[in-house]
């Protein structure tokens, strides 16, 4: 029997955030950071299936000018079934809902295409992406 998904309007437990951005192959992040910065988003939504965590997105910004789209992440046994997109309809529905015109929207776009869809752009030549690893050798 196969389990239908379900969209929960709010950020995953800390835990299934770790394992999610680990089994799709994002940055892993520590559990004690993870576990302070997700009540600060501004919005999340997370998919489950069978009680199992297997999708997730986020907003994370000053809630009112600056948003930054963040781990839109999707275990690998359940890509390929239009839940990368959905995330992304889901968050751009809550942009519409709650956001001015002006805002800032931006992200890190690791598959550029889903992105695009959605109206984002490469910000090139006119602005240039720039990131630091803090508690790196960079200081």
């Amino acid at each position: 029997m196969h389990q239908e998904y379900v969209f929960v309007n709010t950020v995953p437990p800390a835990k299934d955030f770790c394992r999610l951005r680990v089994i799709s192959g994002l940055t892993p992040r520590p559990l004690d950071a993870v576990e302070r910065a997700l009540p600060g988003s501004c919005y999340g939504v997370h998919i489950e299936q069978a009680g199992l965590i297997v999708g997730m997105g986020r907003v994370i910004g000053d809630g009112a000018l600056n948003f930054e789209i963040v781990d839109v992440a999707v275990d690998p046994e359940h890509q390929g079934k239009g839940l990368g997109r959905k995330i992304m309809q889901n968050l751009m529905c809550w942009f519409e809902n709650n956001v001015s015109p002006g805002a800032y929207i931006t992200l890190a776009a690791d598959v550029p295409g889903l992105y695009e869809k959605f109206g984002f752009k490469n910000v090139r030549p006119a602005s240039e992406g720039m990131a630091l690893l803090w508690g790196g050798n960079n200081q």
